[in-house]
């Protein structure tokens, strides 16, 4: 398989990258979390959020061991990988994440997924806030046009 790195001779996201990046529910649900976001987030936070998200519970009824385990696979493998295909900047010295340019080029293909995402949960609500501004609002629109 190709690697995720999509070298500076490439602005565009393969095929093979998106398939890849999009094909972990946790990096899909750390999309889901910075998507609207234009400030850096930092990465716990993030994973309070994600780990909730996947236990569909409020953030901060997520069990600590939970959180690590989100937190950690996301600073080892996730971040990183999004991270080297341009999608999100990482900063490692204050441990923040936000998106980066190559995301507009994803979103098209994560408003796809998102789909099969569970409609009676907390994700769900999370993404559909503001009815036809939320994510869910514009895949409808999207749908209907």
């Amino acid at each position: 398989m190709e690697a995720l790195s999509t070298g500076e001779a490439s602005e565009q996201l393969t095929a093979d990258v998106i398939l890849e990046l999009l094909a972990n529910r946790r990096r899909r649900y750390l999309l889901y979390a910075l998507r609207g976001r234009e400030d850096p987030i930092e990465l716990s936070k993030l994973a309070e959020q994600v780990a909730g998200w996947e236990h569909d519970v409020p953030p901060d009824e997520v069990a600590q061991n939970e959180y690590k385990s989100v937190y950690v696979s996301s600073v080892q493998c996730h971040v990183p990988k999004l991270a080297d295909a341009g999608v999100v900047d990482h900063d490692d010295e204050n441990h923040t994440v936000v998106l980066a340019e190559k995301f507009s080029q994803l979103e098209p293909y994560l408003q796809v997924v998102v789909k099969d995402e569970p409609e009676n949960s907390t994700l769900y609500e999370a993404l559909d806030s503001g009815a036809d501004e939320g994510f869910f609002g514009r895949v409808r629109q999207r749908l209907s046009s």
